[in-house]
C-alpha cells in the first residue's frame, strides 16, 4: 500500500533538531528493515514457484478429463510446495540470525523438495510420457528443488558452555518476542503513518539489542526475562488497541499517550541492556582475576 514520503526536506516534513532525534530514529527504522528482510529471505526465487501450477492447469483445459484432473492435483501440489518453500526460507533466515535457536519443527524445504516432485512427476503424466519417464521427470526436479534451495537446519543453533535446557528457555523467550514485536509492527504499519512507523522501529531497534545481549549470554535470562515477554505483551496490547481507536478516529490525545509510552519502554529496555552488558564486563574481569591469581598460585607470572 502506497505511503505519502515524508522526509526532511518534504512539504510538512519535521526537522532534524540538533540533538538529531530524527537520524535516529531513521537509522533504527533501517536496522528494524534489515532485521525484517533477513527474516522475510523468501523473496522472487520462492514466489515465482506459485506460477507453474497454475499455467500447468490452463494448458490442460482442452486434453480432456483426466488430464485435467491430473493437472488440478498436479497444481495443487505445486502449490503447496511453493507455499512450504516460502515458509521454510524464512524459518531458515530466522534461525540463521540468532545466536541461539531451535531447528524447525517441520522440514518445510524438504517437504516441498518432496512435493515438488511429486507434482512435476504428475505434471508429465498428464502428456505423452510413461509413468517410467514422469518418475523420472520427478526424481530430476526433486534434485534440482534440493539443489537450489537446500535442505532445512537439521540441528539445534548453541552456544559452548551453557546447558540445554538455559538455552530452551532463551530460544522459546527470543521466539515470544519477536512475534510481540512483529505484532507491534504489522499493526502500527496499518494506519500508514510514517512517523509513528519511525517510532515503532526505533523502540523495536532498542528491544532487540537487548534479545542480542540475552542470546550472547543466556545467564542473563532471569533479568531480562520480565521485558521480553509481560513488557513487550503490554506494548503489543497497547500498539492494537491504539491502533483500533486512532483509526476510528484520530485522536491527537492517544497519540502522544502512545508515544510517550513507546518512549518510557525504550528507556527502560535502554537501561536494563546497559545494566546487562555492565554485568557481563563485571563477570568477566572476576574471571580474568581469578585466572590471574591461579597462575600466580602455580608460579607462573606473566612477562
Amino acid at each position: 500500500m502506497a505511503q505519502r514520503f515524508g522526509g526532511q526536506h518534504s512539504p510538512g516534513g519535521r526537522q532534524s533538531g540538533p540533538d538529531g532525534r530524527d537520524a535516529v530514529a531513521k537509522a533504527a527504522l533501517q536496522e528494524a528493515r534489515s532485521d525484517d528482510a533477513r527474516v522475510d529471505a523468501a523473496g522472487a526465487r520462492a514466489n515465482v514457484l506459485f506460477v507453474p501450477g497454475v499455467v500447468l492447469v490452463f494448458t490442460s483445459l482442452n486434453d480432456g478429463a483426466v488430464a485435467l484432473i491430473l493437472a488440478l492435483v498436479a497444481g495443487g501440489i505445486l502449490t503447496l510446495a511453493a507455499w512450504l518453500l516460502r515458509e521454510g526460507l524464512r524459518a531458515e533466515a530466522a534461525f540463521n540470525a540468532r545466536a541461539i535457536a531451535r531447528k524447525p519443527a517441520l522440514p518445510r524445504k524438504m517437504l516441498a523438495s518432496a512435493l515438488t516432485g511429486i507434482g512435476v512427476g504428475l505434471a508429465a503424466a498428464t502428456g505423452d510420457s510413461s509413468i517410467i519417464e514422469a518418475g523420472l521427470y520427478g526424481l530430476a526436479a526433486l534434485g534440482l528443488h534440493v539443489a537450489a534451495f537446500g535442505i532445512d537446519p537439521l540441528r539445534d543453533k548453541r552456544v559452548e558452555g551453557i546447558d540445554t535446557f538455559q538455552q530452551d528457555r532463551v530460544a522459546r523467550v527470543v521466539d515470544e518476542a519477536e512475534a510481540y514485536l512483529s505484532a507491534m509492527r504489522d499493526r502500527i504499519a496499518s494506519l500508514n503513518d510514517r512517523k509513528l512507523d519511525l517510532r515503532v522501529a526505533s523502540f523495536q531497534a532498542t528491544a532487540r539489542k537487548m534479545i542480542r545481549t540475552v542470546e550472547e549470554d543466556p545467564r542473563d535470562l532471569t533479568e531480562a526475562r520480565r521485558y521480553l515477554g509481560v513488557y513487550l505483551m503490554g506494548a503489543r496490547d497497547a500498539s492494537v488497541k491504539f491502533a483500533d481507536l486512532y483509526r476510528r478516529s484520530p485522536d491527537v490525545a492517544a497519540r502522544t499517550d502512545y508515544e510517550a509510552l513507546l518512549t518510557y519502554l525504550e528507556q527502560n529496555f535502554a537501561a536494563r541492556t546497559e545494566k546487562l552488558m555492565v554485568s557481563d564486563s563485571s563477570d568477566m574481569d572476576i574471571e580474568i582475576k581469578v585466572l590471574r591469581d591461579r597462575l600466580q598460585r602455580e608460579g607462573l607470572k606473566p612477562e
